[in-house]
């Protein structure tokens, strides 16, 4: 369909020139010269000469190159010449075929390789000419379009590029060319794939310099193309070059190029230096003077204009702006009338940072020998009035200093002079604009009574809390002007610089005493620093310690406090120094000391009472495993004994050999003693021998005094009765009617005045 539309659109068009209003029109008809002088010089003060042209004639039919002009269109140049890759005439929209016009036969340019150090380059399309430069630099405008753009490219496409190049050389030396076609402040020349814009599957570069991928209404017949560039170059006034303007398809002879050259832009310029503008970060400084220089060689005129208004009487060649504009200047070269050089800048002015000036810096004299140590920082935030877009604020101690930037104070955080109460700052804004401010330094010597604070030590430990703010504030703003802060620190040093400020609860580091010191602010200014002497007052008593005992029953127990105090207060409400109680449970006395310190003793009484024997269980007759067990009541704490002189906290005693005892109960919290009446322990012996000799000749029961009426029986083996035996008397000889009887077992039968029966065996022994 786009190769139809294409032959339907030349029979339009005629190969001299084509016309549709909203697009260019291009007349290929033009020769070299005439593209040279009468377009893109079109000055009759240029020294021109040499002109040449050469690219595709496509049979004599149509050209390579020619003029154009924008007619109704929005192209960026009103007129101009265009070099392209291929038909000249094919240049004019809409852009709705893809352009491949240049045959194989059509050669390249080895300059133009050579430039941008390529190779196969193909059907090539050049404009040269020799000028003589007038001033010290030359320029002119250009846009290159491209079929090459393409807005839905394959990866594979995105290295192609094709290629052109603004080549300028002195005709008299074999130096290399100088491409002027290159993207502003680098080498890189430009081309496709050093120039392109978001949008398609190729990375984009220096996008600043792409103006579009173009649709089908568009002013060329091109896929995209550059925004309006310069090419320039520094010249030596009187020497003449040669330059060769080259365009070519590079790799193959499709998708075809275009350089759009502007009409009149090709100009002897006078550099009047960069552009001073916000935008670049370089504007000039409200107040500061800036010279333009244009001076040439030779009997010139000068002209200047501000805005494009002429400046009158301006006609020298150096111009001293003070104020915000565009400059430019003409000047016409030795007396002619000709205007054979014009130089254009863009002047901006910053306005100095805004700054609070004069200030003023109250300090206080800790020692009022006229000299105190100032942090000026604090003003920081007040001279910038906030403003953290500036920088760099220094201080000074002479306005010279500030403006020469020399000799700034080192340490501004710990400023001290004895011969200047004034210093200056200097502030820059983002351009290295200054301004400067005053900072007039005072010293205040108020008169503000120097406090002493004491506080009790309950723990004599030598420290303790203060609340400053509650303990010391009130005591130093009285009678001081209302609004007063106060603010703290362990050195005068400190206190005067404001560093390390204390914790309004603060614990002494110095025991017993210590000074630190309170600064006073009223507003922003110092008012004063004072020293504040914190005392501990140790108020420990050993006697204030808290008590725990116990109150027997029915008991009355004195609660005393020796009468050296100042005041006693009893929880009980009682005002002396001891008080008598009957009652177990918590009692509490607070004295206070003649300094005022209070201490509180806690007496924490307990019931106790002495024990209740409700019954003792003896077991005996079992040798070496007899014992005691003592049954009680009562609410104290109790340890036992058989002798008066050992006691246990168990009321089992066990082991207990033959005898009396007598039980006593102690309260250990020290009620009365529980004593009981005597407790027997019995046994039998195991074994006797009755032969006469003095020992062992009775069995008996021992220690069974206390069980005078009991009946004691004794048996041989076989269980006939030998005896009765008095319990009370020496016990049984061995014998039986008066005869002896062998050794052998026997057997008892033990019955006590209690009912208890004890039964038992023992040994007769000869």
């Amino acid at each position: 369909m786009k190769v139809l539309f294409r032959i339907f659109f030349l029979l339009l068009i005629c190969s001299a020139e084509t016309s549709v209003a909203q697009y260019i029109q291009v007349n290929d008809t033009y020769s070299g010269q005439q593209l040279i002088e009468n377009v893109l010089v079109n000055n009759p003060c240029a020294n021109v000469t040499n002109f040449s042209v050469s690219g595709d004639t496509f049979g004599g039919i149509q050209k390579s190159y020619g003029y154009f002009n924008a007619g109704t269109s929005n192209f960026p140049f009103t007129e101009g010449i265009v070099l392209t890759t291929g038909k000249a005439t094919s240049a004019v929209g809409p852009n709705n075929l893809i352009l491949s016009d240049g045959g194989t036969s059509w050669l390249g340019d080895s300059d133009l390789e050579a430039a941008l150090g390529v190779s196969n380059s193909i059907n090539a399309t050049v404009l040269e000419f020799d000028f003589i430069a007038i001033t010290n630099k030359i320029s002119f405008d250009y846009i290159f379009s491209s079929e090459q753009y393409l807005l839905n490219a394959t990866t594979n496409q995105c290295s192609y590029t094709d290629g052109f190049a603004f080549l300028l050389k002195p005709i008299d030396n074999s130096l290399p060319y100088q491409n002027l076609a290159i993207i502003p402040g680098t080498s890189t020349p430009v081309k496709i794939n050093t120039v392109r814009g978001i949008g398609s599957v190729c990375p984009p570069a220096n996008q600043a310099y792409f103006d579009a991928f173009n649709g089908a209404n568009h002013p060329t017949n091109y896929n995209g193309q550059t925004v309006k560039m310069k090419a320039e170059a520094d010249v030596i006034p009187g020497k003449t070059y040669h330059i060769k303007l080259v365009i070519a398809d590079q790799g193959n002879n499709l998708y075809d190029s275009a350089i759009f050259l502007g009409a009149n832009s090709f100009k002897n310029n006078i550099d009047l230096g960069p552009n001073k503008l916000f935008a670049t970060q370089n504007p000039i400084c409200f107040g500061e003077t800036y010279n333009l220089i244009a001076t040439q060689t030779g009997n010139n005129t000068y002209k200047w204009f501000r805005n494009n208004i002429e400046i009158t009487g301006e006609v020298n060649p150096i111009y001293t702006v003070t104020d915000s504009g565009i400059y430019k200047v003409e000047i016409t070269i030795n007396g002619t009338s000709c205007v054979a050089a014009t130089g254009e800048v863009n002047i901006e002015y910053s306005p100095l940072p805004v700054l609070n000036s004069p200030n003023i810096l109250v300090q206080c004299d800790e020692n009022f020998d006229g000299i105190t140590t100032f942090n000026l920082r604090k003003l920081d935030a007040t001279i910038t009035i906030g403003n953290n877009q500036l920088s760099g604020l220094t201080y000074y101690e002479s306005l010279y200093d500030a403006k020469n930037q020399i000799n700034p104070i080192p340490n501004p955080t710990a400023y001290q002079s004895a011969t200047s109460n004034q210093v200056f700052g200097r502030v820059t804004n983002s351009f290295g604009c200054a301004n400067y401010a005053i900072i007039n330094l005072e010293i205040a010597n108020n008169s503000i009574v120097s406090p002493t604070i004491t506080k009790c030590d309950a723990g004599a430990t030598g420290f303790v809390n203060f609340d400053l703010n509650l303990d010391v504030t009130p005591q130093i703003v009285l009678g001081l002007p209302f609004g007063m802060i106060v603010e703290y620190y362990l050195s005068a040093n400190d206190a005067v610089l404001q560093l390390n400020p204390l914790n309004t609860l603060f614990t002494n580091t110095i025991s017993n005493q210590q000074t630190i010191f309170a600064r006073l602010i009223n507003g922003s200014d110092c008012y004063g620093i004072v020293p504040v002497l914190l005392k501990v007052i140790p108020f420990n008593p050993q006697e204030l310690d808290d008590e725990t005992f116990y109150l027997c029953e029915n008991d009355t127990k004195t609660l005393s406090i020796s009468n050296g105090y100042s005041s006693y207060l009893w929880n009980s409400g009682e005002t002396t120094n001891s008080i008598s109680i009957t009652l177990p449970g918590n009692y509490w006395v607070t004295v206070t000391n003649s300094a005022g310190c209070e201490k509180t003793k806690n007496y924490v009484v307990l019931a106790s009472s002495s024990a209740i024997i409700t019954g003792i269980d003896v077991s005996d007759f079992i040798g070496y495993e007899n014992s005691i067990l003592v049954n009680f009541s009562g609410n104290g704490t109790y340890s036992f004994s058989l002798d008066g002189l050992n006691f246990q906290n168990s009321p089992l005693f066990t082991n207990v050999t033959i005898g009396d005892y007598t039980i006593i109960i102690k309260d250990t919290n020290g009620c009365p003693n529980t004593i009981s009446g005597i407790i027997s322990v019995s046994d039998y012996p195991k074994f006797f021998t009755p032969n006469g000799d003095g020992t062992n000749d009775y069995w008996q029961i021992q220690n069974f005094q206390n069980h005078a009426q009991s009946i004691l029986y004794i048996f041989d083996r076989y269980g006939k009765l030998i005896t009765q035996v008095d319990t009370s008397g020496l016990g049984w000889d061995g014998t039986f009617s008066g005869q002896i009887l062998p050794a052998d077992d026997y057997w008892f039968y033990l019955e006590l005045n209690s009912n208890k029966i004890i039964k038992g065996h023992f040994a007769l022994k000869r």
